[in-house]
């Protein structure tokens, strides 16, 4: 005999839940391109908001170590009785702050204050010796835009052209420095997030923080040039001799001119050189220098125009007052406090922290509320120290960036299609605070800058506000269609409840995922028999409203009524754990409500059988000619009524089918068995539905266990203990109808055993 073929109960749950995904990606394939438009302009936001909440959370972190401010502030001014301005401070006590520095060991000493004017021409020459005597000074120049306009061959005016110039120091300061750079920064109200590493619009001159650091890693300079001529010997002409720090004004700009012109023609040098450094393994290049070369080369690798890694609020860089050094300077030897200033790169400037004493702030992320801002000469030093520990903030590649915010797109429209508003809402929470926890954790530990104001604040709320209009309005939609379609068969009451978007009644049905539930009244043939028509309809119609009720309360829609039988439906578009769950109390209440109404009804009684099952079915018209009905078709109708044909055979009242109870909890239930039903070719597992989980008492519960062992026994036709445990439910419970139909079974197939069966299954040939 070949195997009986049987479908998985689910396929066609899996069916409709692959349509639903389809749609779901759809939506979220919309909102991922919707996220792709809005990020060139939501950009500004991303900067001025995204990058300001990474800080904020980040909040203060640690300063490498090699690098120290000396600050001009108010208390100098004070304990050195200079005047409050520091511009106007005699540029012999620079000198004598120069002369200090270089005894502690100083590498490079930066100066982000102007000298472009005169001041006594001895203090002059006290500053310019003792800068040429350290030989590892750079002053700050600044770049003075001026337009020209032109003119086209008539002298008529055509454009205008800017034009960067540069403001060097004093020709005797200048020309003492061991070199010059800009330094550019926007002023308030623009929130200061990038500096200028090269000025191109000035012929791509570098800033002062690309001096300094040129200059502080000078021990490092002939390995990174054998370095770069090992990784491209055609570049030996072009590249600068080894550093020179006694080498005259400007030759460090032009090394670095060269060195920067070298890695922009041919990018593929810096990784070179990088992966090289990775291979090498020497003694002397290890540790510190071979930090510093890897530095370097991200140096003249990366962008001209790089966003800053603040260290925190004003003063988290190491900050010493000027007036201390002076001090220091003039006390003995035995005396001094130790400054530790030996290899580290000072930066001297104003850093004042009170707001109307500030004379060089900047708005910044960490501005505080009570006007201070953080000085440029802290904002060079943080561009300085970013290039050291190769850690400024760096945005995610277009590429990177337009994939993750494409693929969260579709993930919000996944989330938001498949599940309930609250349940989305959650998700959207859940998965938002994860992805800010991981943008967070990579800006924290690398510095990469990952976009949060268009996942977060554009996407999310779209996906989430957008689908449930579209839902709303789909749904509203459809209900229309209803009315329009089926108003001419059905009550308005019926219309809301029933399938959608069937634009011609006539011309198609619709497939729905549904649950039917069929009622059959017990001998009611003899019962109709002893009536008059008219008495006999009087009294099913009060039984009627009594059936009826617990449908409509519980959302079904009754169908189909004929003679002492009833038809309810609940009809979803996809699959539906809530519809199933009050098709459930519909059928106990109407179990309930039918009992009730026989103890009311004297010697007329009309006690129902109810069967359910779930599944694909048809809402549509049937019929030909002038005579249409609006009916569910399908097998689960057909099911539906054998499993309530089946509580004739089992002594049951409520039978239900595994697909009804699907992912459903809160009812006590007792599998029943495997039966192949009359007029149908595929087996179907059947439970009893006997009471929500509350009204449970222990008999019940003892008897379901009882009768499940007694199952199990049956099907493992060990007749002797099945017997047995049948007897025992039945001692229990008095009378059993399932252990009363499997004990007679069992008892026969004790005498005449079946041969082989199939989980127990058992062929039901009779309606």
């Amino acid at each position: 005999m070949g195997k009986l073929f049987r479908p998985h109960p689910l396929a066609h749950v899996r069916a409709l839940e692959m349509y639903t995904l389809s749609k779901a990606l759809i939506v979220g394939v919309l909102i991922g391109l919707l996220g792709l438009i809005f990020l060139p302009f939501g950009f500004e936001l991303e900067e001025y908001i995204g990058l300001d909440i990474l800080f904020k959370l980040r909040g203060k972190r640690e300063v490498p170590s090699d690098l120290v401010i000396v600050n001009m502030d108010k208390d100098s001014a004070k304990k050195l009785n200079l005047p409050r301005n520091p511009r106007k401070w005699p540029r012999s006590f620079h000198a004598r702050l120069v002369e200090s520095l270089v005894e502690e060991g100083a590498s490079v000493i930066v100066f982000d204050v102007f000298f472009d004017e005169s001041h006594f021409e001895e203090d002059d020459g006290l500053f310019a010796k003792a800068i040429k005597d350290a030989g590892n000074v750079v002053l700050c120049e600044y770049l003075e835009q001026e337009v020209v306009k032109l003119t086209d061959d008539k002298g008529k005016q055509s454009a205008d052209l800017n034009i960067e110039r540069k403001i060097p120091p004093i020709p005797k300061l200048a020309q003492a420095a061991i070199a010059l750079a800009p330094f550019i920064l926007p002023k308030v109200p623009v929130k200061v997030y990038q500096y200028w590493a090269f000025k191109k619009e000035s012929g791509d001159t570098p800033t002062l923080p690309v001096v300094a650091f040129h200059l502080f890693a000078q021990k490092a300079y002939d390995d990174f040039l054998q370095l770069l001529i090992k990784v491209n010997p055609d570049q030996i002409n072009l590249i600068p001799d080894d550093m020179d720090i006694e080498t005259s004004n400007g030759s460090i700009e032009k090394q670095i001119l060269i060195l920067r012109n070298i890695f922009e023609k041919e990018p593929w040098i810096a990784e070179k050189m990088l992966k090289e450094l990775d291979d090498l393994r020497t003694p002397h290049v290890e540790g510190e220098k071979r930090r510093m070369l890897k530095a370097l080369i991200k140096m003249y690798q990366g962008k001209n125009s790089r966003y800053l890694n603040f260290y925190g609020p004003p003063g988290s860089i190491d900050t010493i007052s000027y007036y201390k050094l002076l001090q220091h300077q003039n006390q003995s030897f035995h005396d001094r406090e130790k400054l530790d200033l030996e290899g580290k790169a000072v930066f001297v400037g104003f850093s004042e922290r009170l707001r109307n004493e500030q004379k060089d702030g900047y708005y910044t992320v960490f501005s505080q509320t009570n006007g201070l801002d953080i000085s440029g000469v802290e904002i060079v030093a943080t561009a300085f120290s970013n290039l050291l520990e190769e850690m400024p903030v760096q945005p995610l590649s277009p590429v990177a960036c337009l994939a993750i915010i494409f693929i969260w797109g579709g993930v919000l429209g996944v989330l938001c299609i498949f599940f309930q508003a609250s349940i989305a809402a959650m998700s959207i929470i859940v998965l938002s605070t994860i992805f800010l926890i991981v943008s967070q954790y990579q800006f924290n530990n690398t510095g990469v800058w990952y976009p949060l104001i268009t996942p977060i604040f554009f996407q999310a709320p779209i996906a989430f506000f957008g689908t449930v209009l579209w839902k709303y309005f789909y749904a509203n939609k459809e209900r229309q269609n209803v009315r329009k379609a089926l108003g001419y068969f059905l009550p308005d009451e019926l219309l809301d409840k029933l399938a959608k978007d069937v634009a011609n009644i006539r011309a198609k049905s619709r497939i729905f995922y549904g649950i039917c539930l069929f009622t059959d009244v017990k001998e009611y043939t003899a019962l109709s028999e002893t009536m008059a028509p008219k008495e006999l309809s009087s009294f099913l119609n009060k039984y009627y409203e009594v059936v009826f009720k617990p449908v409509k309360q519980h959302g079904g829609v009754v169908s189909d009524v004929k003679g002492d039988s009833m038809l309810a439906i609940w009809a979803t578009a996809n699959p539906d754990v809530t519809c199933r769950n009050q098709a459930c109390l519909a059928a106990l209440d109407i179990e309930k409500a039918v009992y009730e109404f026989n103890q009311t009804s004297g010697a007329l009684r009309l006690p129902t059988r109810i069967g359910l099952h779930a599944g694909p079915m048809s809402l549509g018209t049937i019929g030909a000619i002038d005579h249409y009905e609006y009916r569910p078709v399908g097998d689960i109708v057909n099911t539906s009524s054998r499993i309530e044909g089946l509580n004739k055979y089992l002594g049951t009242w409520v039978l239900v089918s595994e697909e009804v109870l699907y992912q459903l909890d809160g009812f006590l239930t007792r599998e029943v068995g495997k039966f192949i039903l009359a007029g149908k070719s595929n087996p179907i597992v059947i439970h009893e539905l006997i009471c929500r989980m509350e009204e449970v008492d222990v008999n019940q519960k003892t008897l379901c266990d009882i009768f499940a062992k007694a199952l199990s026994a049956y099907r493992k036709q060990s007749w002797e203990e099945a017997i047995m445990r049948f007897e025992e439910a039945i001692k229990i419970y008095g009378k059993d109808g399932p252990s009363t139909f499997y004990l007679e079974l069992c008892e026969k197939y004790k005498e005449d055993p079946p041969g082989e069966m199939r989980d127990g299954l058992i062929c039901i040939t009779n309606k």
